[in-house]
């Protein structure tokens, strides 16, 4: 039965709050009860107020079911098992072995019901933290009402067991610490999160240190007694760790920042890069709504816009040395998000390429590495893309337009593209221009707002005029959707293509990651990172075009596995589509 589900439209925060708490009761009094069922058999004849006990733990686990099944979506077959066993267990507790069986189901029951989702060494320890916990409390339920000399004889004593059971719930509880990934650092005291875990772990050491000094058969049940608070603590702590947000990764100077954030109803990711003192972008996905404004504690709070050739809107913000609170706001709403900018100042960065240089930045921190941003795509040309343009300028040069119309800026690697293609073109014979005219092809080598400004110019003019002919193309790096789809058709060479499985996986985690933000093909290389190389091959030219490639009429069916809308995960063109148009330039 999955009691970790709390349905999206449970309403308001006080109905999710009493839908955990009819969890955590849930699993609490199962514990109890099966840990007492499953010890049943080693006490003699039970007094009328143990097996009394036994029945109202079995009517409230079975009553406490029932009602999750109104409250939140369960499986039907676990919530009647969960039911039967509770019920069946105040029954069968005159057979001491059956009801140990019966116990044993509702505890493995309880284990699934507590680690649903997990696997491998998270659903052992689930599996030792409450299997150790209810047996703690099935010695403390039959000690309040069995005096240890009517215990019967065993193979083992309850003053070395209740040991053996707190120990194991302090090793479950320090894997639990240490996997979190928390380690020691303030989050484990900052954040509620990290606070629940130490419940964990400490309790459970505090009723071992109990446990031990009641080692004799005289006194080991009163181990158990006076441990049972903090046992039953630190069970509730692990039952609810699930139903409670993990705290985001601490931020690391120098290294650009993916965070989450949640202004009103509304939860968005946040990009914040370079992430060192002075001036820094902050990055909001398209989804997260127009309106948004960042700014830190005490400075201005500038309004996010749209950037010329990116995606989402950007706030230019000045974070000082050190850690500081980002403040993000719509209208009277805000929220905080903590940075650390550190001591030393970062890369310098033009304002019209710090768009790109953070794309490129959050593919890294897609993949989880969290590398300090030393330097940004225009920095320099690379020798692949230095490959990519030679083919292409030669493919355009067997095309013989007029001329090559060059757009260029002044970057390191738009200087040096610019360099390259007018010695490639020169080789060819084939004139460069800067101005636009008929019958030549147009060629972009500037970054993001170059290039965005270039195709919406080129746009415009060939609705008044037949102008560039040959075609407009793009560097590598301007595969962007907003620069592609401010023309009907561009084409770019490509070393990849963006149809095959990595790219497109790419794509999918870009769109998940970000709000859905389309791939980038910096940060596509970021996100690979040494395996960048296998997938980087040969050169081909791809068109990217905002059409269908089956439209349909309104309401036709399609056939199976047809695509027939363009609203699909996995595009490097939003609302396009992007095919090769040459073989492989050699």
């Amino acid at each position: 039965m999955d009691h970790h589900v709390i349905p999206a439209s449970s309403g308001s925060p006080g109905v999710g709050i009493a839908l955990i708490l009819l969890r955590l009761g849930l699993l609490l009094t199962t514990a109890f009860l099966a840990g007492t069922g499953i010890l049943r058999p080693l006490v003699g004849e039970l007094p009328r107020r143990l097996s009394l006990t036994i029945a109202a733990l079995g009517g409230i686990s079975a009553t406490l079911a029932a009602v999750s099944a109104f409250a939140t979506d369960v499986n039907a077959i676990a919530l009647i098992v969960h039911i039967v066993l509770a019920l069946a267990i105040p029954v069968l507790v005159r057979w001491p072995s059956t009801v140990r069986w019966a116990s044993l189901a509702l505890a493995a029951l309880v284990v699934l019901e507590t680690s649903l989702g997990r696997s491998g060494v998270e659903f052992a320890i689930d599996t030792v933290y409450v299997a150790a916990a209810a047996l703690w409390f099935g010695v403390t339920v039959l000690s309040v009402w069995v005096p240890a000399e009517r215990w019967r004889q065993t193979n083992f004593r309850l003053g070395p067991l209740s040991l053996t059971l707190g120990g194991l719930l302090v090793v479950a509880g320090a894997v639990q610490l240490f996997s979190s990934g928390l380690g020691f650092d303030r989050r484990v005291y900052e954040t509620f999160f990290g606070i629940t875990l130490l419940v964990i772990t400490v309790l459970p050491v505090v009723a071992t240190a109990v446990a031990g000094f009641f080692l004799s058969d005289k006194e080991s049940t009163r181990a158990y007694r006076f441990g049972a608070g903090a046992v039953a603590v630190g069970f509730v702590a692990w039952s609810a760790l699930a139903a409670i947000p993990r705290p985001s990764e601490l931020p690391i100077p120098g290294v650009p920042l993916l965070a989450d954030a949640s202004v009103g109803d509304q939860r968005f990711p946040v990009l914040v890069s370079p992430q060192r003192p002075g001036r820094n972008l902050v990055h909001f996905p398209a989804s997260a709504g127009d309106d948004l404004s960042a700014g830190v504690e005490g400075g201005l709070i500038g309004k996010a816009i749209v950037r010329p050739g990116a995606e989402g809107t950007w706030a230019e913000v000045d974070l000082p040395k050190g850690r500081s609170d980002l403040i993000i706001s719509r209208g009277a709403e805000k929220t905080t998000i903590e940075v650390d900018a550190g001591e030393e100042q970062g890369p310098e960065i033009a304002d019209t390429e710090a768009p790109e240089c953070a794309s490129a930045a959050l593919g890294g921190l897609i993949a989880d590495r969290r590398e300090a941003l030393t330097s940004c795509p225009s920095d320099a040309l690379l020798g692949e893309d230095r490959g990519s343009l030679v083919k292409l300028v030669e493919f355009l040069a067997g095309r013989k337009p007029s001329a090559l119309t060059l757009v260029e800026d002044d970057s390191p690697r738009g200087v040096a593209a610019a360099k390259l293609v007018r010695e490639t073109a020169a080789r060819a014979g084939l004139p460069v221009q800067t101005e636009a005219g008929p019958n030549t092809a147009l060629l972009v080598v500037s970054g993001w707002a170059g290039g965005y400004t270039a195709m919406t110019r080129a746009a415009e003019s060939q609705r008044l005029k037949p102008t560039h002919q040959y075609g407009l193309y793009l560097a590598p790096w301007l595969l962007n959707g907003p620069i592609v789809n401010s023309v009907a058709s561009s084409s770019v060479p490509l070393r990849f293509d963006p149809r095959e499985q990595v790219a497109v996986s790419f794509a999918v985690a870009a769109n998940n990651a970000f709000g859905g933000e389309s791939p980038t093909l910096g940060g596509f290389r970021n996100w690979l990172g040494g395996q960048w190389t296998s997938v980087n091959g040969d050169v081909q030219i791809f068109a990217a075009a905002q059409v269908n490639a089956m439209p349909m009429y309104p309401g036709e069916p399609h056939p199976a596995g047809m695509i027939a809308h363009r609203d699909y995960a996995g595009q490097w063109i939003p609302d396009g589509t992007i095919v090769p148009v040459s073989s492989v330039l050699r």
